[in-house]
């Protein structure tokens, strides 16, 4: 299969006229995939009403059938036609954080999504992304788009058009060219069908955000231990390049302890540039300790560049210190590494 590329980076400003959106319109309506740029990650996208164009999402990406997907829609309108209700406290944190980078699981109404979009649950991950293509994309389509990160399963997921015409470029149909991704992330995910609502999975909207809107409206949820998963992410393996990698932490002295580091890298902030080995591979994953936001925005890029390094043989990843501001990378990061953690005086 030939994968058509569109490259919308000039149209960022002015979206709606770019005239290739005809062409990307047909593909959806004829059950096709179409890979599209999201603020948090690329998506790959197929018409959430299409239970053959659903299966091929599953089948391009190697996915496990029971791994629910997220709904795009570009307005609350579209929720009338699949969700059953939707809580008074949902609607207030869609007011506050749509468009953005938060999809909220709600109670489905049955018979005008495909089954297969919703991994055999009764409920719906639906989210409106703020990306200017992605949403204007998803506007004049005017359908419900099925979107889960655009690469292949258990893979970094995909911030640059590169990334996903690395994975997945004759597979399908076409790859839309957005830029990088600014948030780095996928979505916070939050599970409204129980109130109080619980986090399925983390992202930039923290609880302490969402608690800020609504006091004492979100509790803990262990996300990293579940049988059916309800959200992406929950379940499976994630995230994880095919280059060994740990989490380090105590970084607070120079590695010399005679070992050849000229293989391996270390992703640190570049505040502990000095501490890493002279002959490693030094990656900058953000500015100091504390730029969580930075690091967010990088993690995935800098899997796909240590996988596409033959020099690097093994990576090293600078931990974050458990707080809720580094929830989403370290869920992360945790699961990219099968949370194995080494401490820096041991290296």
């Amino acid at each position: 299969m030939k994968t058509m590329i569109w490259d919308m980076r000039e149209y960022k400003d002015m979206p709606l006229t770019f005239a290739g959106l005809k062409t990307i319109k047909e593909i959806y309506n004829h059950g096709g995939l179409v890979a599209i740029p999201t603020e948090t990650v690329y998506g790959l996208g197929a018409n959430a009403r299409d239970e053959q164009a659903v299966s091929r999402i599953y089948e391009a990406k190697g996915r496990p059938s029971d791994n629910p997907l997220i709904v795009h829609i570009h307005s609350q309108q579209q929720l009338k036609d699949f969700v059953a209700e939707i809580p008074e406290e949902a609607k207030k944190f869609m007011d506050v954080f749509w468009p953005g980078p938060i999809s909220f699981i709600l109670p489905l109404k049955k018979g005008y999504l495909c089954e297969k979009v919703t991994g055999g649950l009764d409920s719906i991950a639906v989210r409106m992304p703020s990306h200017p293509i992605g949403r204007a994309i998803l506007q004049y389509v005017n359908l419900p788009i099925a979107a889960p990160s655009a690469n292949l399963s258990g893979r970094p997921s995909p911030t640059t058009f590169q990334h996903v015409y690395n994975d997945l470029n004759e597979k399908i149909e076409g790859i839309v060219n957005g830029d990088q991704s600014e948030e780095g992330l996928e979505s916070t995910v939050l599970d409204c069908t129980r109130y109080p609502f619980k986090i399925a999975r983390p992202g930039a909207i923290t609880q302490a955000m969402l608690n800020e809107v609504i006091p004492d409206s979100v509790i803990y949820y262990d996300y990293n231990s579940i049988d059916k998963p309800i959200a992406p992410g929950m379940k499976y393996k994630h995230y994880s390049p095919e280059t060994p990698i740990s989490m380090v932490t105590n970084i607070a002295h120079p590695i010399e302890n005679g070992e050849n580091w000229s293989n391996v890298a270390f992703i640190l902030p570049r505040t502990l540039k000095q501490f890493a080995p002279q002959e490693a591979f030094f990656i900058p994953l953000c500015e100091d300790e504390t730029d969580v936001k930075e690091a967010n925005h990088n993690l995935y890029h800098i899997l796909h560049i240590i996988d596409e390094n033959p020099l690097i043989h093994r990576a090293f990843i600078y931990a974050f210190n458990d707080e809720i501001e580094s929830e989403a990378i370290m869920n992360r990061m945790t699961k990219a590494t099968g949370n194995h953690i080494v401490r820096g005086e041991d290296l």
